[in-house]
C-alpha cells in the first residue's frame, strides 16, 4: 500500500493540499495558539486542548490505576490549558471495556486525585493553574457496552457488525431488544449524580458525550425509533436535553460541555489484508446516520447538528468539541491515518481529505456560532505541521481550540515545546502508526483489556505491554 505522508516541508504539504483541491491553511506564526479564551466563567490560558484520550488502564471496578494517574500528570505538566478528561461511565453497565473508568461514591476520591495531581504537575511546570480547565467526559456506551450491546434502535447497516455472543458469532438481529423508554428516562438522575461528584472532585466542566455512536450519539440518529426518544428531531435530542437541563439546574456552578458528532457517515468493512476499506451495502434513504445526507451518506448535512448546537447553547452549554465518524466502523473519518490498526482496513481516501473534512465542517459551524467556543479535531495526521494548521484555523476564526488526541500520548508536552522553542521535537511526533488503537482493541489478557499508550515514543512503559498485546 502506497503511503501518503512524504512531506519534507510545509511547502510540499501546501502543494499537495492544492493538488487535491482542499482548503487546508497553514501559518508560520503560531502566536494565535497562545491566546486565552473565555469559556463561560472559565478563563482558559491558551487555545490548546488535550482531547479525551482513554487509556483503558483503570481497575476492574472502575477506579483509576497508576498508569491513569501518570497520564494526567503528564498532561498537566505539558502546558495545554484545556484538558478534556476521558470517557467515564455513569452506570456500571455503560462501560465500553472492563478497565474503563466509572464515576460513583467509591471512585470519586481517586478521580479527585487525578485532578489534584494534574493541577500540581501543571503548577510545577508553568507556575500557575489559575487558567487551567480540566473536564470529565460522562458516557454511556450503548451498543458498544462491553458486557452486552445496549441499543437504542435497529440500524440495518451497523447491526450486522455488532457481535452479541462471541462464542457463536451471533450479531444483532430483529429479535434483539431495544432499550426501553423507562430505562432512558432513569439515566437522567445518574448523569446528574455523576455531574455532582465531578464538581465535588474539582473538575471544572463535564462533557455530555454525544459522539462516535455511543448511546446519546446513537439517539441523535434514531429516526426509526418509536416513542418519545425517537423519530422527530425534538424527540431524538430529548434525553440529552433532559440531562443538560437537569445538570444546569442542580449543579449551576459546573460548566457543561459536549463532544458531539456532526457527521456519522456509514460503516466501512475490511475486505482483505492490505485492501482499502469499502462501504457496507446501503439503500437510500439512509435513516440511521446523523449529520448525513439520506440520499448520499458519504456527504455531510449539517442542518440538524447546527440546529442542535444552537439549542444547546440556549440551554447553557458553554463549549462544544466537534467530532465525526465511528472508531469501530468508519475509522478513517474520525481519525485520518497513515497506518491502520492490525485488524482494520487501509484508508479509502487520501488522509488529507479527512483532515480537510474535519476543518471544513468545524469551520462552518464556528462561523455560524462565532461566540461559542468550539474545539476542532482531526489534526494528528499532520504530524509536525499540526500547529501550523491550528494557528491558521484560529487566525481565520475557523475554530477556537485546537484539539490534540493521539499526538498527546507520544508528546504530552507539545504546548510547552511550542511556547519555548516555537517547534516540536520531531523525534517524538505521532506518526499515526495506530499502535494506541490496536492496544485498545486487544482483549486477550486476564483483565479483558490491555492498557493503551504510545509504544514507539513511550517505550519504557508501553512497549512491554504492546509485546504482549500483539500476541494473538
Amino acid at each position: 500500500m502506497a503511503r501518503y505522508f512524504k512531506f519534507r516541508s510545509l511547502a510540499e504539504l501546501e502543494a499537495e493540499s492544492r493538488n487535491l483541491g482542499l482548503d487546508l491553511r497553514f501559518s508560520d506564526d503560531i502566536g494565535p495558539l497562545f491566546r486565552s479564551v473565555q469559556v463561560g466563567p472559565l478563563r482558559v490560558g491558551n487555545s490548546l486542548c488535550i482531547q479525551p484520550m482513554e487509556g483503558c488502564d483503570g481497575t476492574l471496578d472502575g477506579h483509576p490505576d497508576e498508569l491513569t494517574y501518570r497520564r494526567y500528570r503528564r498532561f498537566g505538566a505539558g502546558g495545554a490549558k484545556l484538558i478534556w478528561g476521558e470517557a467515564t461511565a455513569v452506570v456500571p453497565e455503560a462501560r465500553a471495556n472492563p478497565r474503563q473508568l466509572l464515576i460513583n461514591e467509591r471512585t470519586a476520591p481517586d478521580l479527585e486525585r487525578i485532578v489534584r495531581e494534574c493541577r500540581q504537575a501543571h503548577r510545577e511546570a508553568v507556575g500557575s493553574d489559575d487558567d487551567l480547565a480540566i473536564g470529565l467526559q460522562l458516557t454511556h456506551s450503548g451498543r458498544y457496552s462491553y458486557q452486552k450491546p445496549l441499543i437504542a434502535f435497529r440500524d440495518p447497516i451497523l447491526d450486522p457488525r455488532i457481535v452479541v455472543d462471541k462464542s457463536t458469532g451471533r450479531t444483532i438481529d430483529d429479535s434483539y431488544p431495544l432499550l426501553d423508554d423507562d430505562y432512558l428516562k432513569r439515566l437522567v438522575p445518574h448523569y446528574v449524580a455523576a455531574a455532582k461528584l465531578a464538581h465535588r472532585c474539582g473538575f471544572h466542566f463535564v462533557d455530555i458525550k454525544q459522539c462516535h455512536r455511543y448511546l446519546l450519539s446513537e439517539l441523535l440518529a434514531a429516526k426509526t425509533r418509536p416513542g418519545p426518544y425517537g423519530g422527530s428531531l425534538e424527540n431524538r435530542t430529548r434525553l440529552a436535553r433532559e440531562i443538560i437541563t437537569a445538570i444546569r439546574s442542580e449543579v449551576p456552578d459546573l460548566v457543561v460541555a459536549t463532544r458531539m458528532n456532526v457527521f456519522d457517515c456509514i460503516p466501512y468493512r475490511h475486505i482483505a489484508e492490505g485492501a482499502a476499506g469499502e462501504p457496507c451495502a446501503w439503500e437510500a434513504p439512509v435513516r440511521s446516520a446523523w449529520g448525513t445526507r439520506e440520499d448520499n451518506p458519504f456527504e455531510p448535512d449539517l442542518t440538524e447538528p447546527a440546529w442542535w448546537i444552537g439549542e444547546m447553547a440556549k440551554l447553557g452549554v458553554a463549549l462544544v468539541n466537534i467530532s465525526m465518524g465511528n472508531p469501530y466502523a468508519v475509522m478513517h473519518v474520525i481519525r485520518p491515518f497513515e497506518y491502520p490498526p492490525p485488524d482494520a482496513y487501509e484508508t479509502p481516501e487520501h488522509p488529507l481529505i479527512g483532515v480537510d473534512r474535519h476543518f471544513r465542517l468545524a469551520g462552518q459551524l464556528q462561523e455560524q456560532f462565532p461566540q461559542l467556543p468550539l474545539v476542532g479535531s482531526g489534526y494528528s495526521y499532520l504530524q509536525e505541521y499540526t500547529f501550523n494548521a491550528g494557528a491558521a484555523n484560529i487566525r481565520d476564526r475557523r475554530i477556537t481550540f485546537v484539539g490534540v488526541g493521539r499526538a498527546s500520548l507520544s508528546m504530552p508536552d507539545f504546548a510547552l515545546q511550542l511556547q519555548q522553542t516555537g517547534k516540536l521535537d520531531r523525534k517524538r511526533v505521532c506518526r499515526t502508526f495506530s499502535y494506541c488503537t490496536a492496544m485498545m482493541r486487544s482483549k486477550h489478557n486476564e483483565l479483558g483489556q490491555f492498557a493503551a499508550g504510545c509504544p514507539p515514543f513511550d517505550k519504557e512503559v508501553y512497549m512491554p505491554i504492546w509485546e504482549q498485546a500483539k500476541k494473538k
